[in-house]
């Protein structure tokens, strides 16, 4: 049975609006390719432990394989660029 894969990702404030949209835009593009759903992060926080970051995600894709090759992606790596200006962020990739 193969396990599916996760994305977390965490970050801090905006810092560029107009990045955002650019990355939301050609992310759009490129979800349905490797099957990513985001499955939490639309909602509150409640930061118990550690330092706090008000956006956080989790994506999940049908394999671990698939987060990783999204995350490998040509076209996300270009994406990328966009999600790093719009505001400071951490992101693993998780089996499970």
């Amino acid at each position: 049975m193969t396990m599916a894969g996760y994305w977390v990702v965490r970050g801090g404030d905006i810092k560029d609006e107009a990045a955002l949209a650019e990355y939301g835009r050609r992310w759009a593009g490129i979800a349905p390719r490797f099957g990513a759903e985001v499955v939490a992060g639309k909602a509150a926080v409640d930061t118990r432990e550690g330092p706090a970051f008000h956006r956080q995600l989790i994506v999940r894709f049908p394999s671990y394989a698939q987060a990783v090759a999204c995350y490998d992606d040509p076209e996300y790596r270009e994406a990328m660029v966009f999600a790093q200006q719009a505001y400071d962020r951490e992101l693993s990739i998780l089996e499970g």
